[in-house]
């Protein structure tokens, strides 16, 4: 008899973030979600009950379940990254719950740097405003690949199909231009539960996936091993010990790619190449290895090599520089200045830099660039260009979230002051507003 737990182990796992505008229903539509699939436990329900009517309301407020801060039920807004774990039998899910206000933009940058989909919310009274454009602009900005348009509130509407299409198609048409390459729209009323969970009895003019449905088929069976494979150095273990005298390995896990025993590589930055001699995988000695797999692999020559290094086959290997051009979402309430020195973490290395130039500000309203703005201050995305003080090897974003992203760090207290995005900032608009290829994205 199959268990829970071996069930559970057989599905997959999406990572999805919220985003809506203030009073769009994101944290009601969460609770909805949680509830209606069975995903709340009784205690917390009989909790959401007792307060809800506390404050004089009859029906249990599911924004509840999820606003868990003070200040978060008393204004009614989601201030904090709110993390929930829930599964169905056919897939898992991580979901972060992000703000919805323009001073918290920083927020959805964290909550949505690993999603492979994104929820953006729209008031069907409403329609698309300037916040809807910012979370499809930092959507598009992080590479997220599925972006689904809730449009909630279609009960306030009469359920109106033309309601529905008109935002779906300027929403669809303002994505696509920022190079998003899969927009599914769904028409729905979170506080009644309308597609939702249960597809809608009013909308029969929809024949679409519920919000639920479309969670649990959409393909996130990207495959880390057909990327560019990339070791970083994790560790170096040298037990010299007297079972392994001479034993020298290199310990991390695989950010992408596969690993292969007698495979060339580079390691980097030094530009040394050898040949891989052995993969230790949990205590055996393995032939092959891949990602996301932490492994320790023994190289053929006795070459410098130490945390922060990046290991790499010799004919894929990334460019090495010391002048980093990328976008960067600043995060920390101390502006980011020309001329301040900071340290840039990228992957397992920590070097030394500093901010040469800052080209532009990112206007996500309107997707305009303020020229040299000389300092980003808390929630600002902008263009920005350091000099290390050694050499990286970092892949554009756009190939690859993991070896292409990096923090600033204020080398005084250690505080994150910027996250990073090596490459162009945005993809090339999509042709076409299809399922693509999964190929094309490294999560």
């Amino acid at each position: 008899m199959t268990t829970t737990a071996e069930q559970l182990s057989a599905t997959t796992l999406l990572r999805f973030a919220t985003a809506g505008s203030v009073d769009d229903g994101k944290s009601t539509l969460v609770g909805r979600l949680l509830h209606d699939s069975k995903a709340v436990l009784t205690d917390q329900l009989e909790a959401v009950e007792q307060a809800s009517l506390n404050r004089g309301q009859e029906a249990p407020d599911l924004a509840l379940l999820t606003d868990g801060l003070r200040a978060e039920r008393e204004q009614g807004i989601t201030i904090d990254v709110a993390y929930r774990y829930f599964a169905t039998a056919r897939r898992r899910f991580i979901l972060a719950d992000t703000p919805g206000h323009v001073q918290y933009t920083r927020n959805m940058v964290t909550g949505a740097s690993t999603a492979e989909l994104a929820v953006v919310l729209v008031d069907a009274r409403n329609g698309v405003v300037e916040q809807t454009r910012r979370h499809a602009a930092v959507a598009a900005l992080l590479r997220v690949p599925h972006v689904v348009l809730a449009v909630n509130k279609m009960d306030l509407v009469d359920y109106a199909e033309p309601v529905f299409a008109a935002i779906a198609e300027e929403f669809t048409a303002y994505a696509a231009s920022l190079g998003v390459p899969e927009i599914t729209a769904i028409p729905i009323s979170a506080l009644a539960g309308d597609n939702v969970v249960e597809p809608s009895a009013h909308m029969d003019w929809y024949g679409g996936p519920t919000v639920l449905e479309h969670l649990e088929t959409v393909p996130v069976s990207h495959d880390l091993t057909a990327c560019h494979a990339r070791f970083p150095v994790q560790y170096v273990i040298r037990p010299q010990s007297a079972e392994h005298p001479d034993y020298r390995g290199y310990a991390g896990q695989i950010a992408a790619g596969v690993f292969r025993v007698g495979e060339a590589v580079s390691v980097l930055p030094s530009g040394r190449t050898t040949t891989i001699t052995g993969i230790d995988a949990l205590g055996e000695s393995v032939d092959i290895a891949w990602a996301p797999q932490s492994v320790t692999l023994r190289l053929a020559d006795d070459i410098d090599i130490s945390r922060g290094d990046l290991i790499a086959p010799a004919d894929d290997a990334p460019a090495v520089s010391q002048d980093v051009e990328a976008t960067v979402c600043h995060v920390a309430d101390q502006p980011l200045s020309v001329g301040q020195r900071v340290l840039l973490k990228h992957t397992t290395r920590t070097v030394k830099a500093i901010v040469k130039d800052i080209p532009s500000r990112l206007t996500l309203d309107d997707l305009s660039q303020h020229p040299a703005p000389g300092q980003l201050v808390a929630n600002d995305i902008g263009r920005v260009v350091v000099r290390t003080a050694e050499p990286l090897a970092l892949d554009p974003y756009e190939y690859s979230r993991r070896t292409g992203s990096f923090l600033l760090i204020d080398p005084a207290d250690g505080t994150t002051l910027s996250a990073g995005m090596a490459g162009a900032a945005f993809a090339e608009a999509a042709e076409a507003v299809v399922t693509v290829d999964d190929a094309e994205w490294d999560f």
